[in-house]
This record gives structure tokens, C-alpha cells and sequence, in this order.
């Protein structure tokens, strides 16, 4: 009978002994965790984005507390003022900000070269020929955006992606996925903008796109605020100078200029 209580005690002392050993070492080699990081975490989104450039919300929560990032790292964040509150510092909201696509070639407006018989998707189709569609700077329209989107603020309708801009926070990774770079971050209250992405020169945009901007200087010679130059072929608006007076809109005979 002893034979087999001895080792049974043994093994039950050896275990405890064990046991308060790590318990011990648990305690002294614990890495403590600033609360902060738990709260603000919180307070982020939590799509995990990476719009903030950071992993994870998480890992920008750790970031701002670190302070290694700013009380606004992420863009699609409303609450900074409580952050702001955590962190014992002004709040300086930032201005909010959504994508907008500077294209207008959906498949009425601008046809395809080719057939793609792959993965469809714009990355893929992006290496071939710049793209399957007439135009080489125009958006695919295979969604590789919409996929990447965690607020589901993009959709793919005739050819072109559409941003909802309620939805959309401006955390920018729809515009760094995007291949042909037609996905542009700016304010939200962005009154008037270029839809079209196109260098290429006048004539040969009228081949290939039905409303491309044609570099015709029309917007620039009406523009009384100087806001609007013709850059590499294409209209190009200084937001710093732009009234929102939609003189250029009008004038546009390609109508590529819009007012949101």
C-alpha cells in the first residue's frame, strides 16, 4: 500500500511546488498593460482596416497611447474628443474625409480591348495591356476595392465603382489597392472635382472614352478664381482657390467636371 501512496504524495508535492513556482514567476515577470490602450481600443471602429496604417485598431489604440500616432490616426474614428479625454490632451477634430473615384468610364462610355479569361480581378487585369478597358487610366470595375472595403461603403455599378459617402470613413485602403490609382482621399465636403483620371491627349480620349476630360482649357479661360489649370492634359482643381461657383461644371463640354 505504501508503494503506492509514497509516490503519489510525491508527485502531488512536486506538482504544488511547481505550481507556486509559476504562479510566483507569473506575478513578477508580468507585463503590465496600460488600461488606456483597452479603453481606447474601444472607442475605435473596430473593422480593422488598417486605414490608420497599423495592424489592427488595437495596435493603433497602442500607438496613440504610446504615442507613437496622434489622437486622430484613425480616419474613421468619431469619437477623438473622448480619446482626446484618455489621453489628457486637445481634441483637434480633423476633417472628414471620403473617396472619391475619378473615372466616369463605365462600359457605355468607354468599351473593352479585350476579354480576360482569368481571376477577375483589377490587379490581375491591371498587368495586361494596362488593363482591359479602351482607356488605360480608367476603373476596371472588378471590385478589388469593394473587397477590401470593411465599411461597405463601395459597390461596382456599370463597370465603375460608386462610394457611399455616408458610409465611407476616408480610411484610404479602397484608394491603395487600387491598381490604375483612380480612388482619390479628400475632404468630404469636396464641392467640385474632376471625374476623370485621363492624360492622355484630347484626341486620343475621344477614341477611347465618350466624357473624358478633352484638355481643352475651357474650365481654366472661366474660371475667375484661377482654381482650375490644365495639368498633363487634364483639368486639374486648386481647392485652396475653388469658390464652389460650378462655372467650370457648366462650362465643361464634356460635363466631366462634377459638383457633389
Amino acid at each position: 500500500m505504501m508503494d503506492i501512496i509514497v509516490p503519489v504524495l510525491l508527485f502531488s508535492a512536486i506538482g504544488l511546488a511547481v505550481g507556486i513556482i509559476l504562479s510566483v514567476a507569473s506575478k513578477l515577470f508580468e507585463v503590465k498593460t496600460d488600461e488606456r490602450i483597452e479603453l481606447i481600443c474601444e472607442l475605435l471602429p473596430g473593422a480593422n482596416c488598417g486605414g490608420c496604417g497599423y495592424a489592427g485598431c488595437s495596435a493603433c489604440a497602442a500607438a496613440i497611447v504610446e504615442g507613437n500616432a496622434p489622437i486622430t490616426a484613425c480616419p474613421g474614428c468619431s469619437n477623438v474628443d473622448k480619446i482626446a479625454e484618455i489621453m489628457g490632451v486637445k481634441a483637434e477634430l480633423s476633417e472628414p474625409k471620403a473617396a472619391f473615384v475619378m473615372c466616369s468610364g463605365t462600359t457605355q462610355n468607354t468599351l473593352k480591348k479585350y476579354d480576360f479569361d482569368g481571376t477577375m480581378s483589377c490587379s490581375d487585369i491591371s498587368q495586361l495591356k494596362d488593363g482591359d478597358k479602351l482607356c488605360r487610366y480608367a476603373c476596371l470595375g472588378y471590385g478589388d476595392c469593394v473587397k477590401k472595403c470593411a465599411f461597405g461603403a463601395l459597390s461596382v455599378e456599370d463597370g465603375i465603382v460608386n462610394v457611399d459617402k455616408e458610409k465611407c470613413t476616408g480610411c484610404g485602403v479602397c484608394a491603395s489597392v487600387c491598381p490604375k490609382k483612380v480612388i482619390k482621399i479628400m475632404p468630404k465636403n469636396t464641392k467640385v472635382y474632376v471625374k476623370c483620371s485621363s492624360e492622355d491627349k484630347g484626341i486620343v480620349v475621344k477614341d477611347n472614352c465618350k466624357v473624358g476630360c478633352i484638355g481643352c482649357r475651357i474650365c481654366e479661360k472661366n474660371c475667375e478664381a484661377g482654381a482650375v489649370t490644365v495639368i498633363d492634359n487634364l483639368a486639374v482643381i486648386d481647392f485652396e482657390k475653388c469658390t464652389g461657383c460650378g462655372v467650370c461644371a457648366e462650362k465643361c463640354p464634356k460635363k466631366i467636371i462634377k459638383i457633389s
